[in-house]
């Protein structure tokens, strides 16, 4: 049973890490950083920096918050005109309940994965537990440098899978003047998704670092001496 736990952290921490380095870019800050970053598009209508940072700080508290869509649904442009169109707040609706619903499975997973470490902890089973982390940093590393090569190579195709599996056909695609797409470009997306990557893999090395396993180096007076012939 130890060792099923073992493997069952393993098998976590991939998602766990991933989720982190999701968390870590839904704060009003990356998208902050992101439109301060040299090369960033600017909007081709006209919104400035200050007006994207305020906007979308709306947009991504409204994702891990408990306000409904009227949150959103009740900002308006400087000439009183609403931020958002109809099908850009129904979208978000959506998003916000798979942003939701993966938050709540990395919760579970979380608990999980530390109840299962207090467990081999108390048992006494700290290399099973060692084991059981390294093995995950390991596999962390190994998934993610798979889709940060896929993601170099064919970006546009990920996005439009990861849209196509969570959201209903035809319900994420935007005009480009509308709000959405001037305050998160593809370029937000892929920034983010290389962000979200490099934390999980940087993440998965440090544990793998961290529960290496030690050689044992035997004291020279204590090996054992041939015996010696005649």
């Amino acid at each position: 049973m130890n060792k099923a736990f073992s493997i069952s952290i393993a098998i976590l921490l991939p998602f766990i890490l991933l989720m982190a380095g999701v968390r870590l870019i839904m704060t009003p800050s990356f998208p902050q950083l992101e439109y301060a970053r040299p090369g960033f598009p600017a909007d081709p209508f006209g919104m400035s920096t200050a007006e994207r940072n305020k906007w979308s700080a709306y947009a991504v508290n409204y994702l891990v918050n408990d306000a409904e869509i009227s949150y959103l649904g009740k900002l308006k442009f400087a000439d009183g005109g609403p931020l958002y169109a109809p099908s850009e707040l129904e979208h978000m609706v959506d998003v916000k309940e798979v942003v939701q619903g993966a938050l709540t499975v990395w919760y579970l997973c979380l608990g999980i994965a530390f109840a299962l470490s207090f467990w081999l902890l108390i048992q006494g089973q700290w290399r099973l537990l060692r084991r059981g982390i390294n093995m995950g940093g390991w596999l962390s590393m190994g998934l993610i440098a798979l889709m940060l090569l896929y993601l170099a190579f064919n970006f546009n195709s990920l996005f439009d899978q990861f849209h196509r599996i969570f959201f209903q056909e035809g319900s994420w695609v935007f005009n480009y003047s509308d709000t959405l797409i001037r305050l998160f470009p593809l370029e937000f997306w892929r920034d983010g998704f290389i962000l979200a990557g490099a934390f999980t893999f940087f993440a998965g090395g440090l544990l793998v670092l961290l529960t290496r396993g030690r050689r044992k180096v035997r004291p020279a007076g204590l090996n054992p001496v041939p015996p010696t012939g005649y």
